[in-house]
């Protein structure tokens, strides 16, 4: 199974292109931060993935996407290689077949877009406006469904259904 779902922001304008047959293609990259700091420095790291979508949806994404925007991108990694200069140089992308947009730059809005209308927008990520700024990558205590009123919630095992 490849299948791949990544949440990022973007890291400049999405690159869109046309194949000679009017194929539409975008090629962007998404800055995924790591869910643990670096031990020398203390500070979060973050992967820079690079992406390519195809066709309507690779026009959708170039006309409502700018940097620095979040997103989530659902796909499959590919792997490809070609000849430049004498070298063969190899590359590895994330194929993008679904996204969701989860806010714009600046204030983390939900742009409530989709590229797929016969899902339930956004049914897969919710509370999208969290900040990522949090050191706990938008963990809100408000949305915890063990806790009630700051306090723990009693489970027994005898309340489980397993």
């Amino acid at each position: 199974m490849n299948n791949v779902v990544l949440v990022g922001r973007t890291t400049k304008e999405v690159d869109l292109k046309y194949t000679p047959s009017g194929t539409a293609v975008g090629q962007f990259t998404i800055a995924v931060t790591r869910p643990f700091k670096n031990k020398q420095t203390n500070e979060y790291e973050s992967d820079f993935i690079n992406c390519v979508i195809w066709q309507k949806p690779a026009e959708t994404f170039a006309n409502y996407v700018r940097k620095g925007h979040q997103v989530s991108v659902q796909g499959r990694l590919q792997t490809r290689n070609y000849e430049k200069d004498g070298n063969r140089v190899y590359v590895t992308e994330l194929v993008v077949e679904n996204f969701t947009f989860l806010s714009n730059g600046q204030n983390n809005e939900p742009q409530q877009r989709n590229n797929n209308s016969n899902t339930n927008t956004q049914a897969s990520i919710q509370n999208n406006n969290r900040t990522q700024n949090n050191a706990n990558y938008g963990y809100n205590s408000n949305d915890d469904p063990f806790l009630k009123n700051g306090k723990s919630i009693d489970i027994l095992d005898s309340d489980l259904p397993f």
